[in-house]
């Protein structure tokens, strides 16, 4: 594996930075997790585009220009031979030393790692995941806006930790209101008499690229608008189907929540069609690996 850092390229074993950064000090940084399908990398410039607005957010420059980290990212998935891969692309805030303030890391530190990833296997897209709601809430958006995606994801992991310890694979987060906000790294959705809705960003949910895939292709494979609403454990226990979206997960369904069976316990026709419909168009589309 080829790990690119400012510029250059480094075997999996000499890809190296400072302990004095403060994206591993503080997780002072921002980063985004990319798909290549097909020798394509899916939705490169929207999460090109979130990424620097994540920067902006926490005031972090990147130095490179939104059309050199395309390049230098499609180069690293060619230069790893992917095809179908998983693209890690972080920005720490770079060097600095032991206090907390930021002025003293004079340059960012731009890190690409093209692998893989499978969070879930596959038989679980066709026989749905459980879950559970976790104690552990959402971060309030007057703390940290869920719109940035930074380094800091301890919320999400100690909500992953319990799910484990609960014997599942994903859970569902609420906010401090007590509404859903999102799962441990995914945004829900809820099918009910033929009405998608998913929770709005205030909720504490973070605008995920899939997640407004899923709004494309509900509109133009369903006939469907998607509807964003607060919506409680409620709304998820007595919905006809369920399923959660990112871009490591792509569309998969869930099928039982605390105990609950949702709908009649299987994934439903219009979650199936969404997924076929997804799987179609991550072959059609993105950013070429190499033009």
């Amino acid at each position: 594996m080829k790990i690119y850092i400012d510029g250059k390229y480094f075997s999996e074993n000499n890809a190296k930075i400072s302990v004095f950064d403060h994206g591993l000090l503080y997780g002072d940084g921002v980063f985004e997790g990319i798909r290549a399908y097909n020798g394509r990398v899916f939705k490169l410039e929207e999460h090109i585009d979130r990424l620097f607005d994540s920067a902006k957010a926490i005031m972090l420059k990147i130095p490179m220009s939104k059309e050199a980290l395309m390049k230098a990212t499609a180069d690293a998935c060619w230069r790893n031979r992917i095809r179908n891969g998983y693209i890690r692309l972080v920005v720490t805030r770079g060097k600095g030393d032991l206090g907390l303030s930021p002025t003293n890391c004079k340059k960012a530190t731009v890190i690409i790692i093209a692998a893989g990833i499978k969070l879930y296997p596959e038989k679980m897209y066709r026989r749905g995941l459980e879950m559970i709601t976790v104690p552990t809430m959402r971060m309030p958006a007057a703390a940290l806006n869920p719109a940035i995606k930074s380094l800091n994801y301890l919320n999400n992991i100690l909500a992953k930790i319990e799910a484990q310890q609960c014997g599942v694979l994903e859970a569902i987060m609420l906010n401090s209101e007590g509404y859903v906000a999102e799962c441990t790294g995914d945004n829900v959705f809820a099918i009910r008499g033929g009405r998608i809705r998913t929770p709005p960003v205030y909720a504490g949910a973070l605008g995920g690229i899939t997640r407004q895939v899923v709004f494309q292709l509900a509109r133009e494979h369903l006939g469907v608008e998607v509807e964003e609403v607060n919506m409680n454990r409620y709304d998820l226990y007595t919905a006809d189907e369920c399923f959660v979206t990112g871009t490591a997960a792509e569309i998969i369904p869930f099928v039982k929540l605390d105990g609950r069976v949702v709908g009649n316990g299987k994934p439903g026709e219009m979650t199936r069609r969404l997924i076929q419909a997804f799987r179609e168009l991550t072959q059609e589309e993105g950013y070429p690996i190499r033009p």
